[in-house]
């Protein structure tokens, strides 16, 4: 962690923190997700009290965890932005977008902040820019020198010293006895550690134990005299020990308790835990009597307590590893159920009747362990808000920015993997599509532009398509450019292919180099990357109306539905989501162009052969040399790219779902080849990439 300091990184007998980070860093860095994402939405001219409360809450859960593992600089900041938020929430503050971007800001920051926590290293973050915003804006008046839009929060701002996390200022402070149980905990000694955690974190104030330091049934007591604020110690403690484990109570008359003394408290009701003792703010003024210790009602839980034990967090390398073994057992069961087809079925009964159990069970196990790596389109969507509001306001457009399908899944692989070809997309149609607001007016427009990013399921594959009212593309601009760049480009070719020039490589339509784009470095690397991926991209535009990228790419990259051909003795797998159709090929229906080029005629149109024999030089044996692919065969027309090719096989094998494993990682790449899977028979067959055999025909 280099040479920061982290106060209470292991304070006490039995508590060491650290162990806690990684938990804290993922919580923060959800609870600021959130944070943003509800600044983005929020509605500054009727803000909704709701609204306002979930965006303190967030900045207050970071505040805690942070204040509790001695995070200086993240505690600071975040009571800054607390102060402000708790003004709003409370209604002696009107929302401003000045706010929201100071806030905004503060935000970048302490994603920096936690960062270097984490080991990133960089030099530490200054906040004191950001901190002086915060409380000019909280006292009512306008930030003097708020940083400029689009600078991190780290690049501004002088030295500052921060204050000790939980340090009251002396204008406000206004000290109290309370008292604070803990327990009953298995070990006891564990509320000494607290005790620790209490003097070294935070400067909170003075704690002494009561009944001469004993516990009783378990329980221990202490004094408690502080300035904080009973949700601030609460978050201290119940970091390290469960909620129901600790009180926060009024001192009564007299103490040193010991039973029987008098003023000793009597049992709390559960109505009176964590801090909402008689009087307290937010306690239950009346109702029914709590049910007496022993009983069997239980007290509901907590819908904090209900969402942890919703999720599980687990790393990746764990779900990795059980989609592997998923995969091997799915190939053993094919095996399985090849071998058991040389069973006589009348005598094996049993045994067949096990296997269909098992195919049953294997897939529905396959689906369900595959659906772990499936995360929502949301997680991708929620960062393009953020980043069109910045855009635009450099570029002095409106944008309204429309997101549909938020709950497509992904497989996760593929969703890191999308994020930087879809960021250029919505940057471009940010950039290049939608116009200024004065050119929008003079064509008939609203002066808001409208960008749509929309995800689909279509078959066994996911739909991501960019979609903008911009200007669109101009197909005289398109082939001007193309000109100027010595590419082939007559007047008559088809839009299709006009439009495809965008992705040819140092291609861009822009007149001006800006650092938003211009260059000609995106759209071909967008095009490589997706096709990568198994993906295509398709590009629909009208000018003067806007422009759509469809993205369409597999779910998943680990297990695919796959179509089992024969070609001589070997076996190969196409996609099915390439599949288009197939049939008996005539004598004489595939004919020859210019020497060697095949093609047959399918529904009116005129398709390239490729004979899969040539292409994977599988030796024919006998007769099936001498008759040559000429003579027949099943065609198999499948679809790539926009395009599609008819491929000559010997034979349709079936329908079987296949576990794809990467031959690149183990032998090497293959061209025409994009993976390899086990059989039933255990014989290795190869996943056709009927991409490259598109290009190959289009050459």
């Amino acid at each position: 962690m280099g040479d920061m300091t982290r106060e209470g990184a292991s304070i006490g007998a039995g508590i060491e923190l650290t162990q806690f980070y990684q938990v804290f860093f993922d919580e923060a860095g959800e609870n600021l997700d959130h944070f943003e994402a509800q600044l983005l939405e929020i509605d500054l001219v009727a803000a909704s009290d709701d609204a306002l409360n979930s965006i303190f809450r967030c900045a207050h859960s970071v505040k805690g965890g942070a204040a509790t593992f001695g995070f200086a600089d993240v505690a600071e900041l975040t009571h800054q932005m607390e102060t402000l938020l708790d003004k709003l929430r409370r209604h002696e503050l009107a929302a401003a977008p000045a706010m929201v971007d100071v806030l905004l800001q503060s935000a970048d920051a302490l994603r920096a902040q936690l960062a270097r926590h984490q080991g990133a290293g960089g030099e530490p973050v200054d906040t004191a820019a950001l901190c002086a915003s915060l409380r000019q804006l909280a006292s009512g008046a306008a930030p003097g020198a708020a940083p400029p839009a689009g600078l991190t929060a780290a690049a501004v701002g002088a030295a500052h010293a921060a204050p000790q996390v939980g340090a009251t200022p002396a204008a406000t402070a206004g000290l109290r006895d309370l008292e604070l149980r803990v327990g009953p905990l298995a070990n006891p000694a564990e509320a000494n550690s607290l005790v620790e955690l209490f003097h070294e974190i935070a400067d909170l104030g003075l704690i002494e134990p009561l009944d001469g330091g004993e516990p009783a049934d378990g329980m221990r007591r202490f004094r408690v005299r502080t300035s904080s604020s009973d949700s601030d110690l609460l978050d201290l403690f119940t970091f390290h020990v469960a909620r129901e484990s600790v009180l926060l109570l009024p001192l009564g008359p007299g103490y040193g308790f010991h039973d029987g003394a008098p003023g000793v408290p009597q049992a709390t009701p559960p109505e009176t835990a964590f801090g909402l003792f008689e009087g307290a703010p937010g306690a239950p003024r009346e109702g029914p009597a709590s049910a007496p210790a022993g009983t069997d009602k239980a007290a509901p839980p907590s819908a904090a307590a209900a969402a942890e034990t919703a999720t599980l967090r687990v790393s990746i390398g764990k779900v990795d590893q059980l989609i592997n073994l998923v995969g091997e057992l799915v190939i053993t069961q094919a095996m399985l159920a090849q071998n058991s087809k040389q069973m006589d079925p009348a005598l094996y009964q049993r045994i067949a009747t096990n296997l269909a159990d098992l195919d049953r069970n294997t897939r529905d196990l396959q689906e369900s362990v595959m659906s772990i790596r499936m995360i929502p389109m949301a997680t991708v969507f929620a960062r393009f808000p953020r980043m069109l509001r910045d855009l635009a306001a450099k570029l002095g457009k409106q944008v309204e920015f429309v997101t549909l399908g938020e709950a497509t899944e992904l497989d996760k692989g593929l969703v890191e993997k999308i994020t930087d070809p879809l960021t250029h997309l919505v940057r471009n149609s940010c950039d290049h599509g939608i116009e200024l607001p004065a050119e929008r007016i003079a064509k008939g427009k609203p002066a808001t532009g409208t960008l749509t990013l929309a995800a689909s399921h279509q078959g066994g594959s996911i739909l991501i398509e960019v979609r903008d009212d911009g200007r669109g593309l101009s197909r005289s601009k398109l082939i001007a450019k193309a000109r100027e760049r010595g590419i082939d480009a007559p007047d008559s070719m088809p839009d299709a292919e006009v439009l495809a020039l965008i992705f040819a490589p140092g291609f861009s339509t822009a007149d001006v180099i800006t650092d938003v784009s211009g260059r000609g470095v995106g759209m071909d690397v967008v095009k490589q990357n997706i096709t990568a991926l198994g993906g295509t991209v398709e590009i629909d535009s009208a000018e003067g109306y806007g422009m759509s990228v469809k993205v369409r790419l597999p779910l998943t990259l680990a297990i695919m539905d796959g179509m089992s051909v024969g070609v001589g003795d070997e076996v190969y797998i196409l996609p099915l989501s390439s599949v288009i159709e197939s049939f008996q090929a005539q004598p004489g229906v595939i004919k020859t162009m210019g020497g060697s080029a095949q093609v047959i005629e399918v529904r009116g149109a005129y398709l390239p052969v490729l004979d899969l024999e040539q292409v994977y030089r599988v030796p024919r044996l006998g007769a099936e040399s001498e008759a040559g692919a000429g003579s027949g065969g099943i065609v198999v027309v499948a679809e790539a790219e926009g395009s599609r090719v008819a491929m000559l096989v010997d034979e349709l094998i079936g329908q079987q779902q296949v576990v794809v494993k990467n031959l690149e990682a183990n032998y090497r790449r293959v061209s025409d080849v994009s993976g390899a899977t086990i059989m039933g028979d255990g014989r290795v067959a190869l996943i056709i990439d009927v991409g490259s055999l598109v290009r190959r025909a289009r050459h």
